[in-house]
């Protein structure tokens, strides 16, 4: 426990820093994180006899938030579009390569990198489009929010479900997870979410933000479950041993990698940014 708990702090702290300092260093950041989570998912689909181009989709996955910051949605197509070319070259050329190999190593970069690239269309519209969506340091703050009622969400389900948790949520894909736990985090991520019509800007009333930390808590047990389908198939506890008490950054990013998605869609909705 000693360890998550110096972990976590560090991983909070790393993230806040990163996500306030600019848009550029959010997308820097993303960037790493999308490479290392896409390395993580290639390597245990390997596990599982699965032969993806961990090579290419790596790159992939940490060139989306990039590709976005600097030139946008353009950015992203193109970047998709290149992906597929170089993927089905490679495909007819390394004839050992399998259809599901392809299928793979796409579904892993879109997994990762483009879904983490949601946050950054929250924090920043590239300098050809548009200014920031919010100014100065705010838009950075939203994304904030935003990232850590995802991570309040875990960490009261985690603790309240193994505190108290009798009743079982989705026993087969993840039996730790409890109803006890699962309404803790809704409360956490509701919590988080009633921060942001304080944002100077933000133009969000109170309805939509218990709205979005209800949508977000349920999309981010989402997220995780669809990890742990993952872990499960392939025989992993954790997607690698890179955080010392958290496994690796998948573990802790996969709920974030639906949230962010669903949390741009619902700002995007409301009329927020």
């Amino acid at each position: 426990m000693a360890r998550r708990v110096v972990t976590g702090f560090l991983i909070a702290l790393v993230t806040i820093v990163f996500l306030l300092l600019s848009s550029l260093s959010t997308a820097l950041f993303l960037a790493a994180l999308s490479g290392i989570c896409a390395w993580e998912f290639y390597a245990m689909l390997r596990a599982d006899a699965k032969l993806p181009n961990e090579l290419i989709g790596t790159i992939t996955a940490a060139l989306y938030p990039l590709s976005y910051y600097f030139f946008g949605m353009y950015g992203i197509l193109s970047l998709t579009t290149v992906f597929a070319l170089i993927i089905l070259i490679w495909y007819v050329f390394y004839t050992t390569a399998r259809i599901t190999d392809v299928a793979v190593t796409v579904f892993g970069a879109l997994y990762t990198g483009l879904m983490l690239t949601s946050l950054i269309l929250i924090r920043h519209i590239p300098p050809l489009e548009a200014d920031f969506l919010l100014p100065g340091i705010w838009g950075g703050v939203l994304v904030v929010i935003v990232v850590f009622s995802t991570f309040a969400n875990d960490a009261m389900a985690y603790f309240v479900g193994s505190k108290i948790g009798r009743h079982k949520f989705a026993p087969r894909i993840s039996p730790s997870k409890t109803w006890e736990g699962f309404l803790a985090g809704m409360i956490a991520s509701v919590a988080l979410w009633c921060l942001i019509p304080l944002i100077p800007g933000i133009g969000i009333g109170w309805g939509w933000a218990v709205l979005g930390g209800i949508l977000c808590g349920w999309i981010g047990i989402l997220g995780d479950l669809v990890e742990s389908r993952i872990k499960r198939s392939t025989g992993h506890k954790d997607s690698s041993n890179l955080l010392p008490g958290h496994g690796g950054f998948l573990d802790r990013c996969d709920s974030l990698l639906l949230v962010g998605a669903a949390a741009f869609i619902l700002l995007s909705f409301a009329g927020a940014i």
